[in-house]
């Protein structure tokens, strides 16, 4: 079976996204899937689209050259859509609409949240059927194994790490944190990434972007993770920080409480102290329920793996439910694409 994978992926810090589809390719090679990142061919099984925008740095095709393909050089070509992005992430406006669009002819969607899914089902997406499927890191990369638990006597030592600079990974929070750490003796923290340039740190540690074994080297060295990142449809940061053993403080926003309840606390800006106290009072508790953290990459996968199989049970009457467009509908539409990615490209 042929895959079609629509994205770029790179080695090294380059987001949750990028480590996801890293390792998704690497499963579905050893599993004997033939694995490519085009449309050249004309005999590819399926095709995954991860981000049709035209912005996209990875993005190797959109949805009209899936529509072409699909109409064009392989009709028993199933098209997929993994949704993980949104407006509300970043406080955009056109992400939301050109996702919509671009889903129109899509035969199946995959999301990466309950909480995505909701948004944009609310938003007018519908389909026969839809997959959740979360995202989840490398266990055997970020793992306990080797974490000490935390003796308490040490000072308290909470961290967090982002690849985007964008403020609503939590930069406001953040920032408020740095503060309260230089009157306090209670603990430190240590960010690790990328953040916007106009928040000026005072007291916090800073380290460059991190992946792979040296992120997880050094998540596991500190004792508590936080997150304030907004609207997140999904995010791998948090769920490296709990396979590393580290209790979570997270905000209600987004996803966040699908991955995290049970494995930490619930803050806001106002309570954050009180809930870093709270945190401390029962982190023998949350250590234990870390131990059976379900969200990593075998989990996701083994949901992928479900996916393909009901595409294999299903083909012949997904191909029948595709929604029928004209040819040459297609074709201009194709042409159109081509003709404003070139322009956007030359300005």
């Amino acid at each position: 079976m042929k895959i079609s994978i629509g994205s770029e992926i790179f080695d090294g810090p380059y987001g949750g996204g990028n480590s996801f589809l890293h390792n998704l390719k690497s499963e579905l090679i050893k599993l004997g899937y033939e694995v490519v990142h085009d449309l050249g061919s004309d005999d590819i099984d399926i095709i995954l689209m991860t981000n049709p925008l035209k912005s996209s740095e990875l993005s190797t095709f959109n949805n009209y050259q899936i529509d072409f393909y699909q109409c064009f050089k392989n009709s028993k070509a199933i098209s997929l859509h993994r949704i993980n992005e949104c407006d509300e992430r970043k406080n955009t406006s056109n992400v939301n609409k050109a996702i919509i669009a671009s889903n129109k002819n899509i035969d199946l969607n995959i999301f990466v949240s309950d909480w995505i899914k909701d948004l944009y089902e609310k938003l007018g997406i519908s389909k026969s059927k839809s997959f959740v499927i979360k995202g989840g890191p490398d266990r055997e990369v970020f793992n306990s194994i080797k974490k000490q638990k935390w003796n308490k006597n040490e000072k308290l030592k909470i961290v967090t790490h982002h690849w985007s600079s964008n403020p609503n990974k939590g930069a406001a929070i953040y920032s408020a944190l740095d503060k309260l750490s230089i009157n306090t003796e209670l603990f430190e923290f240590t960010y690790i990434g990328n953040y916007p340039k106009d928040i000026k740190f005072q007291n916090t540690n800073f380290i460059n972007p991190l992946s792979g074994v040296d992120l997880a080297k050094e998540l596991s060295k500190h004792h508590i993770y936080i997150t304030a990142s907004k609207n997140e449809p999904s995010g791998n940061h948090h769920m490296e920080a709990a396979l590393c053993g580290l209790p979570i403080l997270y905000i209600d926003s987004g996803a966040l409480p699908e991955y995290c309840s049970n494995y930490g606390v619930m803050f806001d800006e106002s309570n954050i102290e009180e809930k870093i106290e709270e945190i401390i009072f029962n982190y023998d508790k949350y250590w234990e329920s870390l131990k059976t953290y379900e969200w990593d990459f075998i989990y996701a996968f083994e949901e992928f793996k479900k996916l393909l199989n009901y595409i294999d049970e299903n083909k012949h009457i997904i191909i029948n439910k595709r929604q029928k467009v004209m040819k040459t509908s297609v074709l201009i539409n194709f042409i159109l694409n081509r003709f404003s990615v070139l322009l956007y490209n030359w300005f």
